[in-house]
């Protein structure tokens, strides 16, 4: 893939230019400079076609890190379409990754595509995951394929992807879904972690997920406590979905199958709405850095301010943009 947005002035902040399926933000400065982080965006309702090229101006811009964003594409006509589960054309840049940040849901890419993403994996890059990429592939299609144990039904490989690298795969709606959200409560055991630093006032209107696998060797950063409503100063609604409280943000160092070790930050908010919250922005800038190997970078305070307009839409099954390109979401002059 060969995408570019060239950022020249002082900040970081300049004119861009896409030509091809992707795009990339080129940071310049900051300690983010020389490490490429590659988000992949597809999934069918909490619109990660708006939120990561959101997340991926901010590590750019205010964080000097090269952001190159991937979305599921409508082949014929070039326009992003979440509802297509087996095209994600540019994949090929995840062989230079440094990190990958997702949110995918149900894809289920040819193999030769798909093979990217798994040498990804097995190099031991680190990966940080939200939302439903505990169950990003489902393989329908073609089980007979080679990376079918990927699907989050496995039985091969028991929960797929999600279950035996990120901590868990699909289970249930914990909160009701629609109807209470969620706000982040940080574990005070892990309130030192670097991840953490600067990290206070999380919610999202997506509701808490249920984890039963949850693996020994996940450090909880972030629990969810499910709310009464769909705003913010809403009550925790009693009774057992709040004791104990269901992780909503962990970390893990994995031990892939070629003997490589994956840094995994795993967050199950993370929709576009989720992300107007300051508190997860920061949470998940500060995840990349971790994941990157800059921890002792983090600033206090990590800047997340939007680098351009941002408002998101609402999440919901076939409630996308429609005719938009990643042309789109180049940065202006």
């Amino acid at each position: 893939m060969k995408t570019f947005l060239a950022l020249t002035s002082a900040t970081c902040l300049a004119l861009g230019a896409v030509a091809g399926p992707g795009l990339t933000y080129e940071g310049k400065t900051g300690p983010g400079g020389g490490k490429h982080i590659v988000f992949l965006a597809g999934d069918e309702e909490y619109r990660s076609e708006e939120g990561l090229p959101m997340l991926a101006q901010i590590l750019a811009v205010h964080h000097g890190f090269k952001c190159t964003v991937l979305f599921s594409m409508n082949p014929e006509t070039g326009e992003i379409d979440p509802n297509n589960q087996t095209n994600i054309p540019g994949i090929e840049a995840l062989d230079t990754a440094d990190l990958v940040v997702m949110l995918w849901r149900f894809r289920e890419l040819p193999d030769d595509a798909m093979k990217h993403f798994v040498d990804c994996y097995l190099a031991g890059k680190p990966f940080v995951a939200l939302r439903t990429s505990t169950h990003a592939f489902s393989y329908t299609r073609d089980p007979k394929s080679p990376y079918a144990k990927y699907d989050w039904r496995s039985k091969e490989w028991p929960g797929g992807f999600g279950r035996q690298v990120l901590g868990d795969t699909w289970i249930n709606h914990h909160g009701n879904h629609g109807k209470e959200s969620t706000r982040g409560i940080v574990n005070a055991e892990a309130k030192n972690h670097p991840i953490l630093r600067g990290v206070r006032d999380i919610w999202g209107p997506t509701d808490v997920y249920g984890i039963q696998n949850y693996p020994d060797d996940a450090r909880t950063l972030v629990f969810g406590q499910v709310l009464q409503g769909m705003n913010s100063f809403d009550s925790p609604v009693s009774g057992p979905k709040n004791d104990p409280m269901m992780p909503v943000a962990w970390i893990r160092y994995h031990k892939n199958e070629a003997g490589t070790t994956n840094r995994i930050f795993t967050t199950t908010m993370g929709a576009a709405n989720d992300l107007q919250s300051e508190g997860l922005r920061r949470l998940i800038v500060n995840a990349c850095y971790w994941g990157a190997g800059l921890s002792d970078q983090i600033p206090l305070m990590s800047k997340v301010d939007y680098v351009s307009e941002y408002q998101p839409s609402n999440f919901g099954f076939n409630g996308y943009r429609k005719g938009r390109k990643p042309s789109d979401f180049v940065l202006p002059e």
